[in-house]
């Protein structure tokens, strides 16, 4: 079987949750699956280590996918060239995005409708093109799935689409977050935070992150006497005006740390050196940080809504993330409460067995066998 498959998100030094999510699936299938080949559609040209094996063949495509125009002309004018060109039997995306303009049988996987929910958080015409066209995707697609329960009702009930023939297929932690020793936690909180422990934000500056309400929560923490620091790790790109006068009105804002954009290998020894995960999003189809906290060991508090409460179950504090009082009060009973965070720690270990790229990479191949 030839298997067509959009790659456009692999950039090396650029892989967002999505990207990873490819990464460990097609990692997996093209290895598992010597006997079939897969032809990789790149928007530029690819890094060799995503070439996995020699059943790979990359085609790059013009031009850049990078804003809505550009979308517009790689899947609805390159790609259905492309994928005639190369006698493609069946073409998998795995980061929501399809052509339209193709006859070929096509498994999707939509991993959130955030776009949906807070429309006001992306910019005007890119959020216009994943409303206008991401149902009619969801709706072409010959099998389609998602990554949590939560996201398989979302779909279903703004889409219109019987949420039987949606298939969950979950993330999971990746191998290179695990626990490390006690001599390199300390060394970390050496480097980053004049040896003080710390609570650790993993992810973006978008304001579905809830980074104002983090920030004005940490600030009541430190007015409580508490000696912790804050880390933010990751990209400050979408830093915004609210964000920024709440930063400039703290009188802890010195207590908190801005790395921008770590390696892997770099964020799995802040996770595991952290006194705990602060990660009280708006809206998350999914939560790949909560695992990757379970990986490291390290407890975590996140939000109530949308997926995370299925995600972390009960292994986490869920808080209302519009609530910054529960923020502070759960921060306060990590730092004072040890049978607590051992508590935590313990259910994490289980709630993370719930999840294996292996097991999700079956199901992916699974549907693929269907088409």
């Amino acid at each position: 079987m030839r298997i067509g498959v959009n790659t456009r998100l692999f950039v090396k030094g650029k892989m967002d949750g999505l990207a990873w999510f490819a990464y460990e699936i097609l990692q997996r299938m093209v290895k598992n699956h010597p006997n079939d080949e897969f032809i990789f559609f790149f928007d530029r040209q690819p890094n060799d280590e995503f070439l996995f094996a020699p059943n790979v063949k990359a085609v790059v495509l013009h031009p850049q996918a990078r804003h809505p125009i550009l979308w517009f002309c790689f899947f609805e004018l390159s790609l259905p060239k492309a994928i005639r060109k190369e006698k493609i039997d069946v073409f998998f995306s795995p980061d929501g995005f399809i052509s339209l303009r193709t006859k070929i049988k096509t498994f999707n996987i939509i991993h959130d409708l955030n776009f949906e929910h807070f429309p006001h958080l992306l910019p005007p015409f890119v959020g216009w093109y994943y409303r206008f066209f991401f149902p009619k995707f969801a709706k072409k697609s010959n099998r389609l799935a998602t990554i949590s329960a939560f996201s398989q009702k979302d779909i279903a009930q703004l889409y219109g689409i019987d949420a039987e023939k949606i298939t969950i297929i979950p993330n999971a932690s990746a191998k290179d977050f695990h626990p490390i020793t006690q001599d390199e936690q300390l060394a970390i909180r050496h480097k980053y935070t004049n040896d003080k422990p710390f609570f650790i934000f993993v992810g973006t500056a978008n304001k579905r992150k809830n980074i104002a309400n983090i920030l004005r929560a940490f600030e009541n923490f430190k007015q409580k006497g508490h000696t912790e620091k804050l880390v933010f790790a990751g990209n400050l790109k979408n830093w915004d005006k609210e964000m920024n006068d709440v930063l400039h009105k703290m009188s802890f804002k010195n207590e908190i740390i801005f790395t921008n954009y770590i390696s892997t290998y770099e964020l799995n020894k802040l996770l595991s050196s952290a006194t705990a995960l602060l990660y009280p999003s708006l809206f998350e189809g999914f939560g790949v940080p909560i695992l990757e906290a379970f990986a490291c060991q390290t407890p975590v508090i996140t939000s109530k809504t949308s997926a995370m409460p299925e995600v972390a179950g009960e292994a986490a504090i869920l808080v209302n993330p519009m609530n910054i009082i529960e923020i502070t009060d759960a921060m306060c009973n990590i730092v004072e409460n040890n049978e607590l965070k051992q508590i935590l720690i313990a259910k994490g270990n289980l709630q993370l067995q719930n999840y294996s790229w292996d097991n999700s990479e079956a199901l992916v191949w699974n549907e693929l066998q269907k088409m």
